[in-house]
């Protein structure tokens, strides 16, 4: 039985890490090594990035909501608190767009919350 080697096999692998990993830098590119250790670092950090995306945008819908309470002479914890005792169930997202593109509307949820 002849002695089988893992040439082509190999050779494909080696061929798909490299094209994945076209453009990066330096041996980055050309050692298939280097290329895989970059490749399994970028996929890790794409997973995570991935998930705390969805934290900056919690951080910024909060900014948004603070800067527009601050105009009506609350600070934000007094704000969310006073909606929440007023029973108003409304989530931040949707807050911070009520904040820029409708400021009566957000106007009017302030003073309910002042109220409660």
């Amino acid at each position: 039985m002849p002695r089988a080697k893992t040439g082509v096999v190999r050779r494909r692998k080696h061929k798909k890490i490299l094209k994945l990993a076209k453009g990066f830098w330096g041996l980055r590119s050309k050692t298939v090594r280097k290329a895989r250790e970059t490749l399994f670092s970028g996929a890790m950090r794409s997973f995570n990035d991935r998930r705390e995306k969805k934290n900056e945008y919690r951080k910024l819908w909060i900014v948004r909501i603070n800067a527009a309470v601050r105009q009506h002479g609350m600070s934000y914890s007094v704000f969310m608190g006073g909606l929440k005792k007023a029973g108003i169930e409304i989530d931040r997202k949707l807050l911070a767009d009520l904040a820029v593109r409708e400021p009566e509307a957000f106007a009017q949820l302030v003073a309910k919350a002042k109220g409660a």
